[in-house]
């Protein structure tokens, strides 16, 4: 029976999806589970894998097309079998809306207007837009097949007048560089994230000389039991991921109208790759032992490396812990990736004078900033959070233990 290949929803709310490879070619043999595409979300690039042994035929979309969730791309055929007739074209959903207004680009070139036109764009632009009150129509697409954008929608809103009357046949500015897909990714995300969630910012330090014993107590035992030693990072999710039991508020999203809290607790952990960076998932990690989250975060770490994430991978994220310490970076604030609420911006652990019972003494001090969404968590409810946490830190044997 032939099987039909869609384009997958990786994420919450996702209307639409690129793709960007095809592993195969139509007409080639693929067997279940093996690589068979790459798409696009928000947070990465992901192989898909394939859904059925069988003969990859009757490819409908290419490299760069944008789809919508749940469309048929693809088929999967026995040895024998024909493409299955193409049903009607899918009602559209994220990528296209009606709009009763023609754009001046469309006027410019001399097209004859309809009474009502198409406008090409994606989900992330379009919420952007209806937040900053842009009006569609005076916006020209630069994406594929002139999808609008989110840089489409800032520029926009910065000179509205400009990009109405911009030709389309007019040519884009040079540039220095082209950004790689994931690196364009970070940049998406983190300008619409800057520019339409309310950030404010908690900053403590932490004495880790406890975390620092078990973290060297808990390696010797793994090294002598042959598995995966656990970092100072793996204790930190571990830490925080329990933490948000008490607090659940910092494990919540903002969903536009509303505050949602999320059952799950899945720690985001952002990783450096070669072109940008990447935030995949420890799962549960609130339940996970701490030898469970340090084999998850070894296996996401290659995968990541190597740019073979899959779907899972990076799903679910409800916090996120972004680390510098290894790169000798004392303290930074980071940005929230939306629709979580917090993120940890974690420095290096580094010898200072601190006072101790009244008398000056070196201690190994951690600096913890948090960078909160003001719609879901107030200043107080952060630092409770960020308390909790420093107090975690300096006791963390009851919790990384059990």
């Amino acid at each position: 029976m032939a099987i039909s290949v869609v384009m997958p929803a990786l994420e919450m709310a996702q209307e639409t999806g690129k793709l960007i490879a095809w592993r195969k070619k139509e007409g080639e043999a693929v067997s279940k589970g093996e690589p068979l595409l790459e798409i696009e979300t928000d947070k990465a690039v992901v192989e898909i894998e394939a859904p059925a042994a069988g003969i990859l035929a009757g490819v409908t979309s290419h490299a760069g097309a944008v789809v919508p969730v749940g469309e048929t791309i693809a088929w999967i055929l026995a040895a024998g079998e024909q493409v299955p007739a193409r049903s009607a074209s899918p009602t559209p959903t994220g990528r296209t809306m009606t709009a009763p207004s023609v754009s001046a680009a469309t006027t410019a070139v001399g097209i004859e207007p309809s009474a009502t036109q198409t406008i090409n764009i994606s989900p992330k632009a379009r919420r952007l837009a209806k937040e900053m009150g842009v009006e569609l129509s005076q916006i020209r697409g630069t994406g594929p097949d002139g999808v609008i954008t989110t840089e489409d929608v800032m520029a926009a809103k910065n000179s509205p007048a400009s990009s109405a009357a911009t030709p389309a046949s007019a040519a884009p500015a040079a540039a220095s560089g082209k950004l790689s897909t994931i690196a364009r990714l970070m940049a998406e995300r983190t300008t619409q994230s800057w520019n339409t969630v309310p950030h404010f910012f908690v900053v403590r330090d932490a004495d880790a000389t406890s975390l620092l014993e078990i973290q060297r107590k808990l390696k010797q035992e793994s090294v002598s039991a042959q598995t995966v030693s656990p970092t100072v990072t793996d204790c930190l999710v571990a830490l925080v991921a329990r933490t948000l039991e008490r607090h659940p508020a910092l494990n919540s999203s903002w969903t536009g109208d509303n505050i949602r809290i999320n059952p799950e607790i899945n720690v985001s952990l952002a990783m450096a790759v070669t072109d940008g960076v990447v935030a995949p998932v420890i799962q549960k990690a609130n339940s996970a032992t701490l030898g469970e989250i340090a084999k998850q975060r070894v296996a996401l770490s290659e995968r990541a490396r190597a740019g073979r994430l899959q779907p899972a991978d990076i799903s679910g994220g409800t916090f996120t812990i972004s680390n510098l310490g290894m790169f000798k970076v004392d303290s930074f604030t980071a940005i929230i990736m939306p629709p979580q609420a917090a993120i940890l911006a974690v420095g290096a652990i580094s010898d200072r004078v601190v006072a101790t019972n009244g008398q000056p003494a070196v201690r190994p001090i951690l600096t913890l900033s948090l960078s909160s969404d003001h719609r879901v968590v107030d200043g107080a409810r952060a630092a409770d959070f960020l308390n909790s946490l420093v107090d975690a830190i300096r006791d963390p044997e009851k919790y990384l233990r059990a």
